[in-house]
C-alpha cells in the first residue's frame, strides 16, 4: 500500500512538472521574438568600432521626386536638391585610391554613396569598386581622363563622356546617368556632349571635404536641406598621411554635428524618360490623327451652316 503511495505521488509530481513545462509552440514563440534593444545597441557599438556617432537615420525615400530631369533643352546642372527632409547626399569622384578598408567601413555604416569614376584610374582594379555598388551605391560619369572639358570641342568632350558610359556600363552591368565634370568645369558643349552620351543630369556640390573639414560654398560654412557633397577616393599620398576611412571620418563627423542625415542622391531624381515603345508611339499618332480629322469635320460642318 505504502509503495503504491509512492508511485501514486511520483507520477502526480511528474504530471504537475509536466503540466508546467511551456509547449514547444511556445519555446518557439519566445525564442523568435524580436528584441529592438539589442538591434540598436549592435548598431552604435559599430558606430563606435570606427570612432563615431550613428548619423539620424534618413527618412523613407520620397516616391514624388523631388529634383525631375529630362525633357527638352540642355541637360540640367544642379548642386543641390530641392527638399525639406534634413538630409545631404555624399558623392566620392576618381577612384585612384582603393583601400579595403573604406569597403569594410562602408559595410559596416551602411551611408550611401554615389560614386563618380574616371576610367584611367580605376581600370588598374575595376573590381574593387562592385563591392561598393553591391551595397547600392551607384557608378556614375566621371570621364575617361579626367580633362578640363571645356578646353575640348564638342567632339573632344563626347569621346570623353561616352567612352566613360561605355566603360563602365560594360564593367558595372548600368548605364550612368549623371556627370561630374572634373574639377567642376563645363560649358554648353558639356551639356550637349551628355545628352548625346544618354546623361540626365551634370552634378555639381554644395561642399567639399578636404583632410579633416569641409569647404563650404556657404558665408556662414553651414550645410542646408539636399546639399550636394564632393569627396574623393584618396589615401596618404594625397592626404597628408591620412588614410581614405579617417578622412571620411572626419567628414561624417561633420555632418552628424549639425544634424543631418545621409541619403542616397538617385532616391531623390527623377530621371529622362525612356525611349516611347513603338508600339505605343503608333498608337497615340493614329489617336491623334483621328481626332485632328474629328476637328477637321467639325471646321467644315461649320463653314457650311455659318
Amino acid at each position: 500500500m505504502r509503495a503504491f503511495r509512492v508511485a501514486a505521488g511520483a507520477a502526480l509530481l511528474i504530471a504537475v512538472a509536466g503540466g508546467c513545462q511551456p509547449s514547444e509552440a511556445g519555446r518557439v514563440a519566445r525564442t523568435v521574438k524580436p528584441s529592438v534593444t539589442p538591434a540598436v545597441r549592435d548598431e552604435a557599438a559599430v558606430w563606435r568600432g570606427w570612432k563615431l556617432k550613428p548619423l539620424p537615420p534618413a527618412p523613407a525615400p520620397p516616391e514624388d521626386k523631388p529634383l525631375k530631369l529630362g525633357g527638352k533643352g540642355p541637360v540640367k546642372v544642379f548642386d543641390r536638391v530641392p527638399t525639406e527632409d534634413r538630409v545631404v547626399f555624399i558623392t566620392i569622384d576618381d577612384g585612384q585610391e582603393k583601400d579595403p578598408g573604406f569597403v569594410q567601413m562602408l559595410t559596416d555604416l551602411k551611408v550611401p554613396v554615389t560614386m563618380f569614376l574616371t576610367d584611367n584610374v580605376i581600370q588598374d582594379d575595376y573590381a574593387y569598386f562592385k563591392p561598393l555598388q553591391a551595397l547600392g551605391n551607384h557608378v556614375q560619369n566621371h570621364t575617361l581622363t579626367h580633362p578640363v572639358l571645356p578646353f575640348l570641342g564638342l567632339d573632344g568632350q563626347k569621346h570623353e563622356i561616352c567612352g566613360d558610359q561605355e566603360v563602365l556600363t560594360k564593367q558595372y552591368g548600368t548605364k550612368p546617368t549623371l556627370l561630374r565634370p572634373p574639377y567642376g568645369r563645363w560649358n554648353w558643349a558639356t551639356q550637349q556632349a551628355a545628352r548625346e552620351c544618354g546623361i540626365d543630369g551634370i552634378v555639381m556640390w554644395r561642399a567639399s571635404m578636404q583632410i579633416h573639414d569641409m569647404q563650404y560654398d556657404d558665408l556662414n560654412k553651414e550645410l542646408h536641406p539636399g546639399d550636394i557633397l564632393l569627396a574623393h577616393f584618396r589615401g596618404p599620398k594625397q592626404l597628408k598621411g591620412e588614410t581614405m576611412t579617417e578622412m571620411f571620418a572626419h567628414m561624417l563627423k561633420r555632418i552628424e554635428k549639425q544634424g543631418f542625415a545621409v541619403a542616397r542622391l538617385e532616391d531623390y531624381i527623377s530621371p529622362r524618360p525612356g525611349p516611347e515603345p513603338s508600339s505605343q508611339r503608333m498608337r497615340r499618332r493614329s489617336s491623334g490623327r483621328a481626332a485632328i480629322n474629328g476637328r477637321e469635320g467639325v471646321t467644315d460642318e461649320r463653314s457650311h451652316t455659318g
